[in-house]
């Protein structure tokens, strides 16, 4: 069946294409600069451990909690300290795994290396781990961001 008229001219169908194709492609370059500009999560003002928590602290090992979206490691240091890090690589974002046995942090994209204090020791990181305060409250471990 052929229609007398039609709904939309060959003209108006090819505008709206090309217009679609525009916009679509604007969208590709604004949404990365959004997702910059905007962050897409909020960081957490402290991180309330309990003290049972403390027992996994022997010999060495770490105690992993989320600190917002990012990992984080809770540990002893050589003076029995508390001490926490964000265990995110300072070079492209990744996570960060404690080896106790080797008494440093290893990233392993690209391999980087941290001692036990957080400092970048080799591979491409380009600053320290993140440190965090520990302390105990109430009888619960308190985590809240350095000063």
């Amino acid at each position: 069946m052929k229609l007398k008229y039609s709904l939309f001219s060959r003209r108006a169908f090819l505008n709206w294409l090309l217009g679609g194709g525009l916009a679509a492609l604007g969208a590709a370059f604004i949404a990365p600069i959004a997702k910059f500009v905007i962050p897409p999560y909020k960081e957490p003002d402290e991180v309330k451990l309990p003290a049972s928590d403390l027992v996994d602290l022997t010999d060495n090992r770490g105690v992993s909690f989320a600190w917002g979206n990012k990992p984080g490691l809770l540990k002893r240091g050589q003076d029995g300290a508390l001490q926490a890090f964000v265990t995110v690589c300072t070079h492209l974002d990744c996570n960060v795994t404690w080896l106790p046995d080797d008494n440093k942090f290893y990233c392993a994209c690209h391999q980087g290396w941290y001692n036990a204090d957080g400092v970048n020791i080799a591979g491409p990181p380009p600053r320290p781990l993140r440190r965090l305060s520990a302390a105990r409250e109430n009888g619960d471990i308190l985590i809240r961001k350095e000063a």
